[in-house]
Protein backbone atom coordinates (compact mmCIF):
# COMPACT_ATOMS: atom_id res chain seq x y z
CA UNK A 1 0.00 0.00 0.00
CA UNK A 2 2.64 2.26 1.11
CA UNK A 3 4.44 1.38 -2.44
CA UNK A 4 1.33 2.73 -4.19
CA UNK A 5 0.94 5.64 -2.72
CA UNK A 6 4.57 6.96 -3.37
CA UNK A 7 3.90 5.57 -7.10
CA UNK A 8 0.74 7.42 -7.34
CA UNK A 9 2.76 10.68 -5.32
CA UNK A 10 5.20 10.47 -8.11
CA UNK A 11 2.75 10.45 -10.71
CA UNK A 12 1.08 13.46 -9.54
CA UNK A 13 3.98 15.75 -9.45
CA UNK A 14 5.68 14.34 -12.71
CA UNK A 15 1.94 15.43 -13.81
CA UNK A 16 2.97 18.77 -12.25
CA UNK A 17 5.98 19.22 -13.84
CA UNK A 18 4.66 18.51 -17.27
CA UNK A 19 1.83 20.73 -16.83
CA UNK A 20 4.71 23.43 -15.94
CA UNK A 21 7.12 22.95 -18.32
CA UNK A 22 4.50 23.03 -21.44
CA UNK A 23 2.86 25.91 -19.74
CA UNK A 24 6.60 27.80 -19.50
CA UNK A 25 7.62 26.82 -22.90
CA UNK A 26 4.58 28.36 -23.44
CA UNK A 27 5.07 31.76 -22.22
CA UNK A 28 8.36 31.29 -23.42
CA UNK A 29 6.90 31.01 -27.13
CA UNK A 30 4.61 33.66 -26.40
CA UNK A 31 7.27 36.11 -25.12
CA UNK A 32 9.05 35.87 -28.43
CA UNK A 33 6.12 37.33 -30.29
CA UNK A 34 6.26 40.39 -31.95
CA UNK A 35 6.21 43.80 -29.54
CA UNK A 36 2.81 44.87 -28.42
CA UNK A 37 1.98 48.30 -30.91
CA UNK A 38 -0.13 51.63 -29.22
CA UNK A 39 -2.98 49.64 -31.27
CA UNK A 40 -2.68 46.87 -29.30
CA UNK A 41 -4.39 49.00 -26.08
CA UNK A 42 -7.95 50.47 -26.01
CA UNK A 43 -7.33 54.22 -27.16
CA UNK A 44 -10.62 55.04 -28.46
CA UNK A 45 -13.81 56.84 -27.07
CA UNK A 46 -16.13 53.86 -25.16
CA UNK A 47 -18.19 52.14 -27.99
CA UNK A 48 -21.52 50.61 -27.38
CA UNK A 49 -22.59 48.56 -24.50
CA UNK A 50 -25.33 46.51 -23.23
CA UNK A 51 -26.01 48.86 -20.90
CA UNK A 52 -26.86 51.71 -23.32
CA UNK A 53 -30.16 50.27 -24.16
CA UNK A 54 -31.72 53.61 -24.56
CA UNK A 55 -29.92 54.75 -27.71
CA UNK A 56 -31.69 54.57 -31.05
CA UNK A 57 -29.63 53.68 -34.29
CA UNK A 58 -29.34 57.69 -34.35
CA UNK A 59 -27.21 57.76 -31.17
CA UNK A 60 -25.13 54.54 -32.30
CA UNK A 61 -24.00 55.90 -35.73
CA UNK A 62 -23.09 59.51 -34.00
CA UNK A 63 -20.86 57.34 -31.38
CA UNK A 64 -19.53 55.48 -34.00
CA UNK A 65 -18.49 58.46 -36.31
CA UNK A 66 -16.83 60.06 -33.04
CA UNK A 67 -14.86 57.02 -32.59
CA UNK A 68 -13.85 57.39 -35.90
CA UNK A 69 -12.63 60.90 -35.96
CA UNK A 70 -10.73 60.20 -32.86
CA UNK A 71 -9.33 57.11 -34.76
CA UNK A 72 -8.11 59.30 -38.19
CA UNK A 73 -6.83 61.78 -35.48
CA UNK A 74 -4.65 59.38 -33.89
CA UNK A 75 -3.25 57.79 -37.23
CA UNK A 76 -2.55 61.49 -38.64
CA UNK A 77 -0.28 61.81 -35.86
CA UNK A 78 1.43 58.71 -36.49
CA UNK A 79 1.75 55.82 -34.14
CA UNK A 80 4.88 53.56 -33.10
CA UNK A 81 7.52 51.72 -34.72
CA UNK A 82 5.17 50.33 -37.88
CA UNK A 83 4.43 53.91 -39.09
CA UNK A 84 7.78 52.84 -41.29
CA UNK A 85 5.64 49.96 -42.50
CA UNK A 86 4.82 50.65 -46.13
CA UNK A 87 1.22 48.93 -45.70
CA UNK A 88 0.10 49.35 -42.44
CA UNK A 89 -3.77 50.29 -41.69
CA UNK A 90 -2.54 52.63 -39.32
CA UNK A 91 -0.33 54.81 -41.47
CA UNK A 92 -1.49 58.01 -43.32
CA UNK A 93 -0.98 57.98 -46.58
CA UNK A 94 -0.84 53.61 -46.71
CA UNK A 95 -2.74 52.27 -49.47
CA UNK A 96 -4.21 49.91 -46.64
CA UNK A 97 -5.41 52.64 -44.79
CA UNK A 98 -9.23 52.65 -44.58
CA UNK A 99 -9.76 56.29 -45.28
CA UNK A 100 -7.54 56.00 -48.23
CA UNK A 101 -10.66 53.43 -50.05
CA UNK A 102 -13.25 54.76 -51.88
CA UNK A 103 -15.69 54.24 -48.83
CA UNK A 104 -14.57 53.60 -45.28
CA UNK A 105 -16.12 49.60 -45.15
CA UNK A 106 -14.83 49.54 -41.31
CA UNK A 107 -18.41 51.74 -40.39
CA UNK A 108 -21.81 50.97 -40.11
CA UNK A 109 -23.85 51.32 -43.71
CA UNK A 110 -27.27 51.97 -43.82
CA UNK A 111 -29.22 52.40 -47.06
CA UNK A 112 -32.94 53.18 -46.67
CA UNK A 113 -34.74 52.18 -49.78
CA UNK A 114 -37.56 54.83 -50.88
CA UNK A 115 -40.47 52.17 -51.23
CA UNK A 116 -38.86 49.01 -49.46
CA UNK A 117 -39.92 45.98 -50.28
CA UNK A 118 -38.10 44.51 -47.21
CA UNK A 119 -35.48 44.79 -44.64
CA UNK A 120 -31.81 43.11 -44.38
CA UNK A 121 -29.67 43.29 -41.23
CA UNK A 122 -26.35 42.53 -42.04
CA UNK A 123 -23.65 41.02 -39.09
CA UNK A 124 -20.00 40.42 -39.94
CA UNK A 125 -17.61 38.13 -38.18
CA UNK A 126 -14.83 38.19 -35.05
CA UNK A 127 -11.90 40.65 -35.56
CA UNK A 128 -13.57 41.42 -39.23
CA UNK A 129 -15.93 45.09 -40.24
CA UNK A 130 -18.95 45.15 -42.25
CA UNK A 131 -16.86 44.57 -45.78
CA UNK A 132 -17.24 40.95 -45.34
CA UNK A 133 -20.74 41.41 -45.95
CA UNK A 134 -21.08 44.43 -48.13
CA UNK A 135 -21.67 42.11 -51.34
CA UNK A 136 -24.31 40.03 -49.67
CA UNK A 137 -26.73 43.62 -48.80
CA UNK A 138 -25.73 44.71 -52.59
CA UNK A 139 -27.73 42.19 -53.61
CA UNK A 140 -30.69 42.77 -51.14
CA UNK A 141 -30.61 46.51 -52.17
CA UNK A 142 -30.58 45.46 -56.53
CA UNK A 143 -33.98 44.23 -54.96
CA UNK A 144 -35.46 47.35 -53.17
CA UNK A 145 -34.71 46.16 -49.91
CA UNK A 146 -33.51 48.44 -47.10
CA UNK A 147 -30.27 47.32 -45.83
CA UNK A 148 -28.26 47.56 -42.90
CA UNK A 149 -24.50 46.21 -42.33
CA UNK A 150 -24.16 46.46 -38.52
CA UNK A 151 -20.22 47.85 -37.28
CA UNK A 152 -20.29 45.27 -33.86
CA UNK A 153 -18.78 46.84 -31.22
CA UNK A 154 -15.36 46.56 -30.56
CA UNK A 155 -14.71 46.37 -34.29
CA UNK A 156 -13.39 48.22 -36.73
CA UNK A 157 -11.40 50.39 -35.90
CA UNK A 158 -8.07 48.80 -33.61
CA UNK A 159 -7.98 44.95 -32.22
CA UNK A 160 -7.27 47.08 -29.10
CA UNK A 161 -10.60 48.05 -28.75
CA UNK A 162 -11.94 44.57 -29.45
CA UNK A 163 -10.32 43.86 -25.44
CA UNK A 164 -13.25 45.42 -24.43
CA UNK A 165 -16.10 44.08 -25.87
CA UNK A 166 -18.42 41.52 -24.51
CA UNK A 167 -20.80 39.07 -26.17
CA UNK A 168 -23.99 41.05 -24.45
CA UNK A 169 -22.98 44.32 -26.33
CA UNK A 170 -23.00 42.75 -29.82
CA UNK A 171 -26.04 40.78 -29.19
CA UNK A 172 -27.91 44.29 -27.84
CA UNK A 173 -26.41 46.30 -30.61
CA UNK A 174 -28.06 43.46 -33.03
CA UNK A 175 -31.15 44.32 -31.49
CA UNK A 176 -31.26 47.82 -31.69
CA UNK A 177 -30.04 47.48 -35.42
CA UNK A 178 -32.85 44.91 -35.99
CA UNK A 179 -35.66 47.35 -34.39
CA UNK A 180 -34.49 50.13 -36.75
CA UNK A 181 -34.78 47.83 -40.16
CA UNK A 182 -38.03 47.13 -39.57
CA UNK A 183 -39.32 50.11 -38.26
CA UNK A 184 -38.05 51.58 -41.87
CA UNK A 185 -39.00 48.82 -44.18
CA UNK A 186 -42.41 47.86 -42.42
CA UNK A 187 -43.29 44.98 -40.03
CA UNK A 188 -45.84 43.59 -42.95
CA UNK A 189 -42.86 43.18 -45.28
CA UNK A 190 -40.04 40.74 -45.16
CA UNK A 191 -37.09 40.57 -42.47
CA UNK A 192 -33.94 39.19 -43.40
CA UNK A 193 -30.82 38.55 -40.68
CA UNK A 194 -28.02 37.49 -42.72
CA UNK A 195 -24.61 36.21 -40.37
CA UNK A 196 -21.55 35.55 -41.21
CA UNK A 197 -19.00 33.31 -39.21
CA UNK A 198 -19.59 35.06 -35.13
CA UNK A 199 -22.54 37.41 -37.24
CA UNK A 200 -24.02 33.99 -37.45
CA UNK A 201 -24.17 32.98 -34.16
CA UNK A 202 -25.28 36.47 -33.08
CA UNK A 203 -28.29 35.77 -35.85
CA UNK A 204 -29.38 32.49 -34.15
CA UNK A 205 -29.57 34.46 -30.80
CA UNK A 206 -31.97 36.98 -32.09
CA UNK A 207 -34.08 35.03 -33.71
CA UNK A 208 -34.93 33.07 -30.55
CA UNK A 209 -34.74 36.53 -28.59
CA UNK A 210 -37.55 37.29 -31.25
CA UNK A 211 -39.72 34.08 -30.09
CA UNK A 212 -39.69 34.95 -26.81
CA UNK A 213 -40.09 39.01 -26.61
CA UNK A 214 -42.68 40.88 -28.98
CA UNK A 215 -40.84 43.82 -28.86
CA UNK A 216 -37.81 42.33 -30.98
CA UNK A 217 -39.39 41.54 -34.62
CA UNK A 218 -39.14 37.67 -36.26
CA UNK A 219 -37.07 37.46 -39.02
CA UNK A 220 -39.07 35.99 -41.78
CA UNK A 221 -35.65 34.08 -42.70
CA UNK A 222 -31.77 33.46 -41.54
CA UNK A 223 -29.04 32.96 -44.17
CA UNK A 224 -25.69 32.20 -42.70
CA UNK A 225 -22.69 31.97 -43.90
CA UNK A 226 -19.76 29.75 -42.23
CA UNK A 227 -21.63 30.29 -39.18
CA UNK A 228 -19.72 30.38 -35.49
CA UNK A 229 -22.25 28.10 -33.57
CA UNK A 230 -19.12 26.65 -31.64
CA UNK A 231 -15.55 27.10 -31.24
CA UNK A 232 -13.25 24.67 -29.69
CA UNK A 233 -13.06 24.11 -26.58
CA UNK A 234 -9.70 25.68 -25.89
CA UNK A 235 -11.38 28.65 -25.90
CA UNK A 236 -12.46 27.87 -22.27
CA UNK A 237 -9.02 28.27 -20.90
CA UNK A 238 -9.13 31.65 -22.16
CA UNK A 239 -9.95 33.44 -18.90
CA UNK A 240 -6.44 31.62 -17.31
CA UNK A 241 -4.38 33.06 -19.80
CA UNK A 242 -5.99 36.39 -19.23
CA UNK A 243 -5.04 36.61 -15.41
CA UNK A 244 -1.22 35.46 -16.49
CA UNK A 245 -1.32 38.82 -18.93
CA UNK A 246 -1.87 40.55 -16.11
CA UNK A 247 1.73 39.81 -14.51
CA UNK A 248 3.90 42.69 -15.56
CA UNK A 249 6.31 41.49 -18.51
CA UNK A 250 3.53 38.84 -19.38
CA UNK A 251 1.04 41.13 -21.21
CA UNK A 252 1.33 39.75 -24.56
CA UNK A 253 -0.26 36.47 -23.24
CA UNK A 254 -3.50 38.38 -23.83
CA UNK A 255 -3.07 38.02 -27.45
CA UNK A 256 -3.16 34.78 -29.18
CA UNK A 257 -1.59 36.57 -32.54
CA UNK A 258 0.45 39.92 -32.94
CA UNK A 259 0.72 40.39 -36.53
CA UNK A 260 1.13 43.57 -38.60
CA UNK A 261 -1.74 45.13 -39.81
CA UNK A 262 -2.21 45.50 -43.53
CA UNK A 263 -5.58 44.86 -43.59
CA UNK A 264 -7.67 47.87 -44.14
CA UNK A 265 -11.03 45.95 -43.09
CA UNK A 266 -9.69 43.10 -40.53
CA UNK A 267 -7.60 42.70 -37.43
CA UNK A 268 -5.01 40.67 -37.87
CA UNK A 269 -3.62 40.76 -34.35
CA UNK A 270 -6.34 38.73 -32.15
CA UNK A 271 -6.71 38.93 -28.49
CA UNK A 272 -7.30 36.27 -26.34
CA UNK A 273 -11.01 38.43 -24.48
CA UNK A 274 -12.09 37.98 -28.19
CA UNK A 275 -11.87 34.08 -28.04
CA UNK A 276 -13.53 34.10 -24.69
CA UNK A 277 -16.01 35.96 -25.46
CA UNK A 278 -17.13 34.64 -28.65
CA UNK A 279 -16.74 30.63 -26.41
CA UNK A 280 -19.15 32.36 -23.78
CA UNK A 281 -21.57 33.36 -26.70
CA UNK A 282 -22.10 30.00 -28.30
CA UNK A 283 -21.81 28.23 -25.23
CA UNK A 284 -25.21 30.14 -24.36
CA UNK A 285 -26.56 29.88 -27.59
CA UNK A 286 -26.28 26.05 -27.02
CA UNK A 287 -28.08 26.53 -24.00
CA UNK A 288 -30.51 28.27 -25.28
CA UNK A 289 -31.36 26.18 -28.74
CA UNK A 290 -31.56 22.84 -26.53
CA UNK A 291 -34.10 24.55 -24.37
CA UNK A 292 -36.04 25.66 -27.63
CA UNK A 293 -36.09 22.14 -28.90
CA UNK A 294 -37.20 20.51 -25.67
CA UNK A 295 -40.39 22.92 -25.14
CA UNK A 296 -41.09 23.05 -28.91
CA UNK A 297 -39.93 26.31 -29.57
CA UNK A 298 -38.34 26.08 -32.42
CA UNK A 299 -41.58 25.07 -34.23
CA UNK A 300 -41.61 28.52 -34.91
CA UNK A 301 -38.05 29.25 -35.45
CA UNK A 302 -37.56 31.06 -39.27
CA UNK A 303 -36.62 29.05 -42.47
CA UNK A 304 -32.86 29.04 -42.59
CA UNK A 305 -30.25 28.68 -45.34
CA UNK A 306 -26.75 28.17 -44.99
CA UNK A 307 -23.64 28.47 -46.26
CA UNK A 308 -20.95 26.34 -45.25
CA UNK A 309 -17.45 24.50 -46.45
CA UNK A 310 -17.11 21.24 -45.58
CA UNK A 311 -13.27 22.01 -44.70
CA UNK A 312 -13.26 25.02 -42.24
CA UNK A 313 -10.18 25.82 -40.22
CA UNK A 314 -12.37 28.42 -37.74
CA UNK A 315 -15.37 26.40 -36.49
CA UNK A 316 -16.40 23.11 -36.60
CA UNK A 317 -18.83 22.58 -39.44
CA UNK A 318 -20.71 19.65 -37.74
CA UNK A 319 -21.79 21.92 -35.26
CA UNK A 320 -24.41 23.81 -37.11
CA UNK A 321 -26.34 20.47 -37.74
CA UNK A 322 -26.50 19.30 -34.31
CA UNK A 323 -26.97 22.44 -32.70
CA UNK A 324 -29.68 24.06 -35.67
CA UNK A 325 -30.67 22.38 -38.36
CA UNK A 326 -31.17 18.98 -36.66
CA UNK A 327 -33.10 20.18 -34.27
CA UNK A 328 -35.71 22.18 -36.38
CA UNK A 329 -38.80 20.57 -38.21
CA UNK A 330 -38.78 20.69 -41.93
CA UNK A 331 -39.64 24.46 -42.15
CA UNK A 332 -37.87 25.12 -45.56
CA UNK A 333 -34.29 25.48 -44.23
CA UNK A 334 -31.38 23.97 -46.42
CA UNK A 335 -27.84 23.23 -46.03
CA UNK A 336 -25.19 24.17 -49.23
CA UNK A 337 -22.07 22.58 -48.91
CA UNK A 338 -18.98 23.03 -50.66
CA UNK A 339 -17.05 20.22 -50.92
CA UNK A 340 -13.04 20.15 -51.69
CA UNK A 341 -11.71 19.69 -54.87
CA UNK A 342 -12.53 16.25 -55.98
CA UNK A 343 -9.87 15.81 -59.32
CA UNK A 344 -8.02 12.28 -59.06
CA UNK A 345 -4.61 14.10 -59.46
CA UNK A 346 -4.98 16.30 -56.43
CA UNK A 347 -6.55 13.21 -54.44
CA UNK A 348 -3.29 11.94 -52.87
CA UNK A 349 -2.04 15.34 -51.36
CA UNK A 350 -5.39 15.76 -49.44
CA UNK A 351 -5.99 14.75 -45.38
CA UNK A 352 -9.65 13.43 -45.25
CA UNK A 353 -10.72 14.43 -41.98
CA UNK A 354 -13.74 16.05 -43.74
CA UNK A 355 -15.07 13.03 -45.16
CA UNK A 356 -16.63 11.96 -41.85
CA UNK A 357 -18.78 15.21 -41.89
CA UNK A 358 -19.90 15.14 -45.95
CA UNK A 359 -20.48 11.31 -45.30
CA UNK A 360 -22.84 11.89 -42.35
CA UNK A 361 -25.09 14.56 -44.70
CA UNK A 362 -24.83 12.85 -47.66
CA UNK A 363 -25.52 8.95 -46.37
CA UNK A 364 -28.23 10.09 -43.78
CA UNK A 365 -31.52 8.18 -44.52
CA UNK A 366 -33.38 10.90 -43.85
CA UNK A 367 -32.96 14.50 -42.90
CA UNK A 368 -35.85 17.53 -41.68
CA UNK A 369 -33.44 20.47 -43.97
CA UNK A 370 -32.93 20.35 -47.71
CA UNK A 371 -29.16 19.47 -48.61
CA UNK A 372 -27.05 20.57 -51.31
CA UNK A 373 -23.60 19.91 -51.94
CA UNK A 374 -21.62 21.89 -55.00
CA UNK A 375 -18.89 19.40 -56.20
CA UNK A 376 -17.14 18.21 -59.03
CA UNK A 377 -18.92 16.82 -61.62
CA UNK A 378 -16.68 13.80 -62.07
CA UNK A 379 -12.76 13.03 -60.79
CA UNK A 380 -11.16 14.07 -63.85
CA UNK A 381 -12.94 17.56 -64.27
CA UNK A 382 -12.49 20.88 -62.52
CA UNK A 383 -16.48 21.91 -63.72
CA UNK A 384 -19.28 21.59 -60.64
CA UNK A 385 -22.03 20.64 -60.29
CA UNK A 386 -24.95 21.29 -57.62
CA UNK A 387 -26.57 17.76 -56.55
CA UNK A 388 -29.31 18.40 -54.18
CA UNK A 389 -31.93 15.91 -52.19
CA UNK A 390 -35.19 17.64 -50.19
CA UNK A 391 -35.91 17.43 -46.90
CA UNK A 392 -36.69 14.07 -45.62
CA UNK A 393 -35.99 12.18 -48.97
CA UNK A 394 -34.15 9.29 -48.54
CA UNK A 395 -30.31 8.97 -49.45
CA UNK A 396 -30.63 6.13 -52.70
CA UNK A 397 -29.71 7.70 -55.67
CA UNK A 398 -32.72 8.17 -56.96
CA UNK A 399 -33.35 10.72 -54.48
CA UNK A 400 -30.75 13.11 -55.67
CA UNK A 401 -31.07 15.83 -58.79
CA UNK A 402 -28.13 17.10 -60.31
CA UNK A 403 -27.44 20.39 -62.16
CA UNK A 404 -24.48 21.54 -63.98
CA UNK A 405 -23.19 24.96 -63.04
CA UNK A 406 -21.05 27.41 -65.31
CA UNK A 407 -18.90 27.48 -62.59
CA UNK A 408 -15.31 25.56 -61.77
CA UNK A 409 -12.37 25.46 -59.82
CA UNK A 410 -9.78 27.81 -60.49
CA UNK A 411 -6.57 26.24 -60.87
CA UNK A 412 -4.37 25.29 -57.97
CA UNK A 413 -7.20 25.87 -55.81
CA UNK A 414 -8.21 22.70 -53.75
CA UNK A 415 -10.57 24.02 -50.92
CA UNK A 416 -12.87 26.90 -49.78
CA UNK A 417 -11.96 28.30 -46.51
CA UNK A 418 -13.63 30.18 -43.67
CA UNK A 419 -12.97 33.63 -45.22
CA UNK A 420 -13.98 32.57 -48.50
CA UNK A 421 -17.63 32.09 -48.56
CA UNK A 422 -19.02 35.84 -48.62
CA UNK A 423 -16.52 37.44 -50.66
CA UNK A 424 -16.76 37.34 -54.51
CA UNK A 425 -13.88 36.54 -57.04
CA UNK A 426 -13.19 39.77 -58.27
CA UNK A 427 -13.14 41.75 -54.91
CA UNK A 428 -11.11 44.65 -55.12
CA UNK A 429 -9.21 43.60 -51.71
CA UNK A 430 -9.93 39.64 -51.04
CA UNK A 431 -10.25 38.43 -54.62
CA UNK A 432 -8.27 38.09 -57.62
CA UNK A 433 -8.42 42.07 -58.48
CA UNK A 434 -8.52 43.93 -61.97
CA UNK A 435 -6.22 45.36 -64.63
CA UNK A 436 -8.24 48.80 -64.04
CA UNK A 437 -7.04 48.79 -60.04
CA UNK A 438 -5.26 50.82 -58.78
CA UNK A 439 -1.33 49.58 -59.08
CA UNK A 440 -0.86 50.30 -55.13
CA UNK A 441 -3.81 48.22 -53.81
CA UNK A 442 -2.68 45.32 -51.80
CA UNK A 443 -4.68 42.68 -53.32
CA UNK A 444 -4.73 40.03 -50.25
CA UNK A 445 -6.90 37.47 -52.14
CA UNK A 446 -3.82 37.14 -54.69
CA UNK A 447 -0.85 37.65 -53.12
CA UNK A 448 2.08 35.41 -54.81
CA UNK A 449 4.77 35.47 -52.10
CA UNK A 450 7.64 33.27 -52.92
CA UNK A 451 11.76 32.95 -50.91
CA UNK A 452 12.84 30.97 -48.08
CA UNK A 453 11.31 30.32 -45.12
CA UNK A 454 11.50 32.85 -42.27
CA UNK A 455 11.70 36.17 -44.46
CA UNK A 456 8.15 37.03 -44.32
CA UNK A 457 6.98 38.94 -40.79
CA UNK A 458 3.66 37.48 -41.81
CA UNK A 459 2.61 33.42 -41.42
CA UNK A 460 2.89 31.55 -45.26
CA UNK A 461 -0.46 29.17 -43.47
CA UNK A 462 -2.33 32.98 -43.45
CA UNK A 463 -1.30 34.18 -46.72
CA UNK A 464 -2.19 30.64 -48.24
CA UNK A 465 -6.01 30.76 -47.23
CA UNK A 466 -8.55 31.22 -50.31
CA UNK A 467 -10.10 35.08 -49.54
CA UNK A 468 -12.21 34.76 -52.45
CA UNK A 469 -15.31 32.12 -53.49
CA UNK A 470 -14.91 30.82 -56.79
CA UNK A 471 -18.64 29.62 -56.48
CA UNK A 472 -20.39 33.60 -55.05
CA UNK A 473 -22.41 33.10 -58.30
CA UNK A 474 -24.64 30.45 -56.84
CA UNK A 475 -24.83 31.81 -53.75
CA UNK A 476 -25.99 34.92 -54.86
CA UNK A 477 -28.78 32.67 -57.26
CA UNK A 478 -29.56 30.65 -53.94
CA UNK A 479 -30.38 34.38 -52.07
CA UNK A 480 -31.89 35.76 -54.87
CA UNK A 481 -34.67 32.80 -55.26
CA UNK A 482 -35.04 33.30 -51.26
CA UNK A 483 -36.08 37.19 -52.40
CA UNK A 484 -38.14 35.62 -55.13
CA UNK A 485 -40.13 33.50 -52.12
CA UNK A 486 -39.60 35.38 -48.99
CA UNK A 487 -42.97 34.03 -47.83
CA UNK A 488 -42.65 30.42 -48.69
Amino acid sequence: MRLLRKLAALGVAALFGAIAALLAIYIATVRAMPDLAPWHEPLLERDFRASDTGEDLAAYLAREARIFDELEQRVAAGNGDEATATFSRYVAGSPSNPELQPRDWNRTFLHEAPEPKGGVLLLHGLSDSPYTTRTIGEIFREHGFTVLGLRVPGHGTSPGELRRARWDDWREAVRLAARHVVDQSGRDRPFFVVGYSNGGALAIDYALDALENPDDPPPTRLVLVAPAIAVSPVAALASFQLRLSAIPGLEKLAWTSILPEYDPFKYNSFPVSAGEQIHRLTTRLERRLAAAHADGRLAAFPPTLVFQSVVDATIPPQAIVDRLLARLPPNGSELVLFDVNRLAAAEDLLRTRHDAFLSSQVEASSLPYALTVLTNAGPDTQKIVARHREAGSSADAEAWSERPLALEWPRGVYSLSHLALPVPVGDRIYGVGSDDDDPTTLHLGSLELRGERGVFGIPMDQLMRLRYNPFFPYLRERIEAELANPGS
